[in-house]
């Protein structure tokens, strides 16, 4: 099978080098990389290039968008610039975060999961974040998440959810919906990530009700965004977090934000999140 990688890149100059030594160095290379350079005022470009020279099948994209940086729609914004480049011959597409060592037998096992079941629509391993000598899991999700750093799609259910949104929320919105036209999410915890820049570190402001205007695009209604943004809170050890979320669902009602899906995704979505919330709070 035939794997495409498309990498956004802001300011990953001395990370960057350490992702594609572990794609070059992978049991089954990729058949094309691409890394967008996205408004980096860093050495990055320099970085890409000379991996690009070395390799044939990495090529450097440079974009000059607007330099402000918010989680979800910059990201998937670089990543669709990426994309335009290429061809459609690919059977699966990833979408990797500048900022991650991959274990050599990482594609080639998402190559065998893909390969053994022809309804599994997204494979990824999971994040490991270093914590004095060890590396330990980065424990945001749930373990049936493929986390955005790390998403690998079968060109069928990439091309069925109609790619992904400019929007946070982007990385659970594709697995809703892949689900919703009957793809299976599969993660692999033998598969270990490295990620060297572990998330939250780029939480500003200006980005800190994204996460409730997700889950008004993804139409939860009120008490399953309550519900979420408290799990999510927790899980991020900052109770001030779930305030921002709620303040953020509450704007996007107001102001009519634009729903990331459908009424019959939605409709979907909620069922199934409230069958995963009564499964876990009954015997």
């Amino acid at each position: 099978m035939d794997v495409y990688i498309v990498i956004p890149c802001h300011n990953e100059a001395t990370l960057i080098s350490q992702t594609l030594e572990s794609l070059v160095a992978q049991t089954v290379l990729p058949k094309k990389i691409v890394v967008v350079n996205d408004h980096s005022t860093d050495t990055s470009e320099e970085v890409i290039s000379a991996f690009a020279k070395a390799y044939p099948f990495i090529s450097l994209i440079n974009s000059y968008a607007e330099a402000t940086h918010l989680p979800g729609s910059k990201v998937i914004q670089a990543f669709q610039k990426g994309l335009e480049t290429l061809d459609d011959q690919y059977d699966i597409l990833c979408k990797f975060d500048a900022d991650l060592i991959f274990p050599p037998n990482y594609i080639a096992t998402i190559i065998t999961h893909f390969k053994k079941d022809p309804t599994v629509g997204m494979v990824g391993g999971f994040c490991h974040i270093k914590q004095g000598n060890s590396w330990v899991l980065e424990n945001l999700t749930n373990k049936d998440h493929i986390r955005g750093a790390l998403k690998a799609y079968r060109k069928e259910c990439f091309v069925q959810i109609d790619g992904l949104k400019a929007a946070m929320g982007w990385d659970t919105v594709d697995e809703l919906q892949a689900k919703f036209y009957g793809w299976q999410i599969i993660t692999d915890d033998r598969l270990a990530v490295k990620h060297l820049k572990p998330t939250g570190n780029t939480y500003t402001k200006a980005a800190k009700y994204k996460q409730g205007n997700a889950f008004y695009g993804m139409r939860y209604g009120f008490m399953l965004t309550a519900i979420a943004s408290l799990k999510l809170a927790i899980r991020k050890k900052k109770l001030s977090f779930f305030f921002d979320y709620m303040r953020g669902y509450f704007r996007a009602k107001r102001h009519k934000h634009a729903y990331l899906v459908t009424k019959e995704e939605g409709a979907f979505i909620r069922k199934l999140r409230w069958k995963g919330i009564i499964s876990k709070i009954t015997p």
